[in-house]
C-alpha cells in the first residue's frame, strides 16, 4: 500500500508543480474559508462543500473520550451529525444513513468514518457494489482529526429498500466492507493520497469509477484550493487511478492526468495533456453505452458552475486519452481543442454528477444537484436531455452529490420504477440513501 501511495504522490508533485504556480498566476488565489465536519477550524476541508484549513493527518487509533469537538448529540469525538431527515412523497423518500456515528453501519466505530461525502457507486464486474469517498474524517478529538482524502467501501446488499448495508473490513480480505491494515482493523485507508498541502494540492476527490476488463477505474480531481464560496474551488489535473485487486490497492496513472491550465502544448503520449479544453472534464460521470461497446465520460469543469460535455472510448483505451473522442453537438472529434460552450450536451450548470442507463426508462439518467437533486432523461449519452426534474426538494435536506446505486431495480429491471441514490447533506457531511420513483412518462 505504500508502494502506491508514492507513486500518487508522484504524480501530484510532477503535476501539482506545474499548475499551481500557473494557476496562481493565470486565475488568482480564492479565499480559504475554516470549518470541518468536526465542528471546529481542523486539517483539510469538508469536501466539496468548500470548507476547511490546512492541517495534517492523525495517528490511526482513536476513540471517545472527554473534550469532544463534536455535536452535543453525538457521543464525545463524534463530529456533529444529526437525525435522519424525515422526507417521503410518492416519488421519493430518504430511507436512511449510509456514513457516520448515527448510521446503521455505524461508520465511525467500525471505519474511523465520523464525516465524508460523495460515495460514488458502481459495480466491480462481479456484482458487488464499490464506493468511493471523498474528504473522511474519524474521530474529532484525536490530533488531526484522521482526516483521509477519500476512502473505498464495498456492499453485497442489492435489496436497499431498508438500507444499505457495509460489512466489516477485514485485513487482507479484498471483498470486505473496507480496505484496513491488521494494525489498524477499524481505520478504513486511504484510496489515492494526496499532498494535503494548501495551494499545491490540499485533496484528492473521486468524481467518476468504472468497471472494465476486470479492473477498476477512479477518475479523481486534484484539489489545489477549496474556495471561499460553496461550490468553487480550484483544481490542478484529472486524472485516473487504476486497481487490479478490487479496490485494495490504487496506482494513479499520470499519462492519463489533464492538467488545468488555460494553454495547450505538445507532449509525448506519457506525459499528462495540456489542452485548453480539459478544464471540461476535471470532474467527470462513466456510463456504458447501451446499444454500442463504448464507454461514455460526461464531464464539467471544476466547481458547481459549468456545462456538461461528453468523450467516448473503447473498453480497452481508457488509459490512453489520445484514442478519446469528444461531442461536438452534431458530429465526433479527437481533437478536444475544438470543443466550444455550445459543444455541451447540458447547457445549465451542473454539479457533481452520475449517470446511468435505465431498462424501466429506456432512456439514460444523469442525476445532480447542489440542493435540490435533479434529474434529466435522454434516449443517447449525447442527447437530447430533458429538461431538469426535482427528485428531492431543498426543503427537504440541502443536499450534493447525488450518487446512483448500480443494482437499484430501475437500473436493472423494465418492471420497477424504484432508483436508489447516495446523497450527502451539508449540515451533517456524511452521506444518506434515497429513493426516488421513476415514471415512464419522464
Amino acid at each position: 500500500m505504500r508502494a502506491i501511495q508514492r507513486r500518487g504522490t508522484r504524480l501530484a508533485l510532477s503535476a501539482t508543480a506545474v499548475v499551481a504556480l500557473a494557476g496562481a498566476l493565470v486565475t488568482g488565489i480564492a479565499p480559504a474559508a475554516h470549518s470541518s465536519p468536526c465542528g471546529n477550524d481542523g486539517p483539510g476541508s469538508a469536501g466539496n462543500s468548500s470548507l476547511g484549513g490546512t492541517g495534517s493527518t492523525g495517528s490511526l487509533g482513536g476513540g471517545g473520550g472527554s473534550g469532544s469537538l463534536g455535536g452535543e448529540q453525538n457521543e464525545p469525538g463524534g463530529g456533529p451529525q444529526g437525525n435522519l431527515p424525515t422526507w417521503r412523497t410518492p416519488t421519493s423518500r430518504i430511507v436512511s444513513w449510509v456514513t457516520g456515528p448515527r448510521s446503521p453501519n455505524s461508520t465511525l466505530h467500525r471505519f474511523t468514518v465520523s464525516g465524508t461525502d460523495l460515495g460514488v457507486a458502481w459495480d466491480n464486474g462481479e456484482g458487488q457494489t464499490l464506493m468511493a469517498f471523498g474528504d473522511t474524517f474519524g474521530w474529532c478529538n484525536v490530533s488531526g482529526q484522521q482526516w483521509r482524502n477519500n476512502f473505498l467501501a464495498r456492499t453485497d446488499d442489492d435489496n436497499l429498500a431498508d438500507g444499505l448495508t457495509i460489512e466489516p473490513g477485514v485485513p487482507g480480505d479484498s471483498n470486505s466492507g473496507a480496505v484496513v491494515l491488521p494494525d489498524a482493523p477499524n481505520y478504513a485507508t486511504e484510496m489515492v493520497r494526496g499532498i494535503k498541502t494548501d495551494f499545491v494540492e490540499i485533496s484528492t476527490i473521486p468524481t467518476a469509477a468504472i468497471s472494465l476488463n476486470g479492473k477498476q477505474y477512479v477518475n479523481f480531481m486534484s484539489v489545489r484550493k477549496w474556495g471561499g464560496e460553496p461550490g468553487v474551488w480550484n483544481t490542478n489535473y484529472a486524472a485516473i487511478a487504476e486497481s487490479s485487486d478490487n479496490g485494495q490497492t490504487w496506482t494513479p496513472r499520470p499519462e492519463t492526468a489533464m492538467l488545468n491550465l488555460p494553454l495547450t502544448l505538445a507532449l509525448p503520449d506519457d506525459l499528462p495533456t495540456v489542452n485548453v479544453n480539459n478544464h471540461r472534464f476535471q470532474q467527470s460521470g462513466y456510463v456504458k453505452g447501451h446499444d454500442d461497446d463504448y464507454v461514455y465520460q460526461v464531464g464539467t469543469p471544476n466547481g458547481r458552475s459549468g456545462r456538461a460535455y461528453l468523450a467516448r472510448f473503447r473498453p480497452e483505451d481508457i488509459l490512453d486519452l489520445t484514442k478519446y473522442e469528444y461531442w461536438l453537438g452534431s458530429t465526433w472529434t479527437s481533437d478536444l481543442s475544438q470543443l466550444t460552450d455550445d459543444s455541451a450536451i447540458v447547457k445549465a450548470s451542473v454539479t457533481e454528477l452520475s449517470i446511468a442507463w435505465s431498462p424501466y426508462l429506456n432512456k439514460y439518467v444523469m442525476l445532480d444537484g447542489d440542493s435540490s437533486i435533479r434529474i434529466r432523461t435522454a434516449p443517447q449519452p449525447w442527447g437530447p436531455w430533458s429538461p431538469a426534474r426535482i427528485l428531492v426538494p431543498a426543503v427537504a435536506a440541502i443536499l450534493y452529490g447525488p450518487m446512483m446505486l448500480p443494482h437499484s431495480p430501475a437500473l436493472t429491471s423494465t418492471s420497477d420504477g424504484r432508483l436508489y441514490f447516495n446523497a450527502t447533506r451539508w449540515t451533517d457531511y456524511n452521506v444518506m440513501l434515497v429513493e426516488a420513483k421513476l415514471s415512464k412518462t419522464w
